[in-house]
C-alpha cells in the first residue's frame, strides 16, 4: 500500500484535522529496512536514534511530539503510521541501556545498541565528511503505533 493510501485509512478512522506527516524508511540496506519496519509494526521497537548534526547540517527541525510517521519498507510500501511520544538529545556514550532496549534490535542490550549504531552512524558521518565521536550528540525519539493494517 503506498502512504497515501495508509493516510487516508488512517484519517477515515480516527478524527485527525489538520494533520500532516511523514513519510520515512529507516536506513541500512533494503534487509535492515524491512527487519526495522516490522519490528515497529509489531510493536517491539518503540524507539530510533539519529545524528544530532544532520538536522543542524539539513536545517531540518527535531521530529516533534505528536508529530505522525508513515513508515515505509524498502520498496516504499506503507507498513504503518507512528506518533512521537518523546524526543531526547544526549551523547551517545549516554545512550541508557532501557533505551536501547526500547530500540528493539538485537538482543536488545546496550553493549548490542552501541556496536550496531557506532557502525552505522560511522558511515553516515562519512557522507559529511566527519567522523564518529562517542561524546557526539544523538537524537533519541520515541514513538507508538497508532494504526496498521
Amino acid at each position: 500500500m503506498t502512504e497515501k493510501e495508509m493516510w487516508n485509512l488512517y484519517t477515515n478512522h480516527t478524527p485527525v484535522k489538520n494533520k500532516t506527516y511523514d513519510a520515512w524508511r529507516f536506513g541500512g540496506d533494503d534487509a535492515m529496512a524491512n527487519e526495522l519496519a516490522k519490528l515497529v509494526a509489531d510493536g517491539i521497537k518503540t524507539a530510533t536514534a539519529s545524528v544530532y548534526q544532520f538536522y543542524k547540517i539539513e536545517n531540518s527541525p527535531l521530529p516533534p511530539i505528536g508529530g505522525l510517521n508513515i513508515i515505509l519498507d524498502s520498496d516504499h510500501h506503507a507498513v504503518c503510521v507512528t506518533e512521537t511520544t518523546k524526543v531526547s538529545i544526549c551523547p551517545f556514550c549516554e545512550v541508557s541501556e532501557s533505551y536501547a532496549f526500547k530500540e528493539g534490535e538485537g538482543d536488545l542490550s546496550l553493549a548490542y545498541w552501541r556496536k550496531v549504531h557506532k557502525d552505522f552512524f560511522t558511515e553516515e558521518l562519512k557522507t559529511y565528511g566527519l567522523a564518529f565521536d562517542e561524546q557526539m550528540m544523538v537524537v533519541c525519539e520515541e514513538f507508538k503505533v497508532v494504526f496498521k493494517e
